[in-house]
């Protein structure tokens, strides 16, 4: 048995400072501020931002406002910090106290932000929702925002999103850029930010003032597939409790629907969907083993058990579940999901190693 049955979750910073400069190049004419919601997508927001502080960046997204008095708290730089979450009832005080930028989505943000201001300068950025329908100012209420912004709000920011960028034959991203395009000179004094990662790879028309690369600069594919300019940030590793034979015509796990077809040597590992692994992998995913890539079997609350051939293997050694040689896109697509849920998940229990820290 092992000395240690932990799983183990790598985070290479000097791979993510790869993928920022790969993502930067794309849009050299446009600040690229990194997107760190989720605790860094689950990799460390204030360890992702410390790095990427060092490579260039100066401003960083973040989904909560608790996300951003951490951040603001960790990061050691002054950054400007964007809330996604806006402007909600009795943030005020907190946003100003951590200095936080509030991202405005409604009428109602508006009018709060503009009554906590009571005439004083406020910095916000303006969301607006060009075909997405799921967060923003309509283009009919933005253009009556701009002939009536209650008085000390100053909008540094108008941005938008794109909801079909990771397929760029999708028409609808055209129609969000006529949209946006249409509500950009509205606001004149301020930047215009539209593409996050998927949108930066459509090309120049899309990039604006500012750029805000997510899943990328964790190794994730612009269009939702490997891209082999970026790479792995994110390793996770679990190592082999047990090595068993299973003759063909078992069952191996729980039901009656995991048989295995032929004689097979099987190792169980001390990781499962209780370190953020996804169940629904199983059978379509792979591990990475002795040099070569092994089906993944069965994936239990605490163990998952691979195929292994014919490989030498003992408790304690290291099969990678996700990293250089176990591609994110891969896994997602063997799970049915997006490369951002498998990166959310992962750690809970997973000790956790960073490469590269600044």
């Amino acid at each position: 048995m092992p000395a240690s049955s932990s799983a183990r979750l790598t985070i290479d910073l000097d791979a993510l400072a790869h993928n920022f400069a790969v993502l930067r190049a794309l849009a050299p004419g446009a600040e690229s501020a990194p997107v760190v919601k989720a605790d860094g997508y689950g990799l460390g927001a204030v360890q992702v931002a410390r790095r990427l502080w060092a490579e260039g960046a100066r401003a960083f997204f973040v989904a909560r406002l608790s996300e951003g008095e951490a951040l603001r708290a960790g990061l050691g730089h002054p950054a400007t910090i964007y809330v996604l979450d806006g402007f909600t009832a009795g943030t005020g005080p907190r946003l100003a106290a951590a200095d936080l930028t509030p991202v405005l989505s409604s009428l109602a943000q508006v009018d709060a932000a503009g009554a906590f201001a009571a005439g004083e300068p406020l910095g916000v950025a303006l969301q607006v929702d060009t075909g997405m329908n799921r967060q923003g100012l309509t283009p009919a209420e933005a253009r009556a925002l701009a002939g009536a912004t209650p008085s000390g709000l100053k909008v540094e920011v108008i941005m938008s999103h794109l909801g079909s960028a990771t397929d760029p034959a999708d028409p609808r991203s055209a129609a969000q850029l006529a949209a946006f395009a249409a509500v950009r000179p509205l606001f004149p004094q301020a930047r215009a930010s539209f593409a996050a990662s998927a949108g930066m790879a459509l090309g120049a028309g899309y990039q604006f003032d500012m750029v805000r690369p997510g899943i990328s600069l964790y190794g994730g594919g612009p269009e939702e597939r490997p891209d082999p300019r970026l790479r792995a940030v994110a390793t996770f590793e679990a190592p082999i409790l047990y090595v068993r034979d299973v003759a063909a015509g078992q069952m191996i796990g729980y039901g009656s629907s995991n048989m295995i077809e032929r004689d097979s040597r099987v190792a169980v590992l001390a990781a499962g969907y209780a370190d953020g692994l996804i169940r629904a992998a199983m059978g379509a995913s792979y591990a990475w083993f002795a040099g070569a890539r092994r089906r993944v079997v069965i994936v239990t609350m605490d163990l998952i058990a691979i195929e292994i051939g014919e490989a030498e293997a003992n408790p304690g050694d290291m099969v990678e579940l996700l990293g250089a040689n176990v591609l994110l896109d891969d896994l997602a697509a063997a799970a049915g999901t997006v490369a951002h849920e498998c990166l959310v998940r992962l750690g809970g229990r997973a000790e956790r190693v960073y490469l590269g820290e600044r």
